[in-house]
Formats: C-alpha cells, structure tokens, sequence
C-alpha cells in the first residue's frame, strides 16, 4: 500500500474554492479506486499549504486511478474548474510507504 500526499500552494484569499475543489475529490476519489483520508486546508499559520491523501495499493494501481479520475464526469469537471479558477499555485505529488505496518 502507498499514500500519496499531495501538497498544494493555493491563493490564501481563493480558500473556499480550495474547499469545493476538496468536497469534489471527496465523491470522486473513492469512486475511481482510491481511499482518500482526506483534503486539508489551512485554518492556523500558513495560508496558503493545503494537503490532499490517499491510499492505493501501489503505483500501477496508481495509472489506472489516474486514468478512471480523468475520464470520470466530476474529476474532468474538478480539474476544469481549477484551471479556470486558478486558485492553486502550485502542485506537489509524492508517494509514500508506511514502514512501521510491516
């Protein structure tokens, strides 16, 4: 199993578009193969770090993922709306292994 985490710079003052871009990856990630744990905005500190995570069992997994989100109706409406938005700065993905599982 690997989480991905995706870290976001987003405009500080475009927060409630980050959080219906995030309420969107909440219907349309678990519907395309993933487990998300979750988006998470800023409230305290920074304003402009966001995070997105999710699980998936490994990174041919993660292809086929990618491929159902993009052809999914709300994940091409939610990739669409963030470009016409342009709330997010920035974008990065990493993959990461839970060594303490074993």
């Amino acid at each position: 199993m690997l989480t991905c985490i995706i870290r976001y710079e987003i405009e500080p003052y475009q927060r409630d578009d980050f959080a219906q871009y995030a309420r969107n990856w909440g219907r349309a990630i678990p519907e395309c193969g993933a487990d998300l744990v979750g988006y998470f905005a800023p409230v305290e500190g920074t304003t402009t770090t966001a995070y997105g995570i999710y699980n998936i069992a490994d990174l041919a997994a993660y292809q086929d993922y990618r491929a159902t989100l993009s052809a999914h109706p709300l994940g091409r409406q939610n990739y669409e709306f963030a470009a016409a938005r342009r709330f997010i700065r920035r974008e990065d993905r990493a993959f990461y292994r839970n060594e303490s599982r074993g």
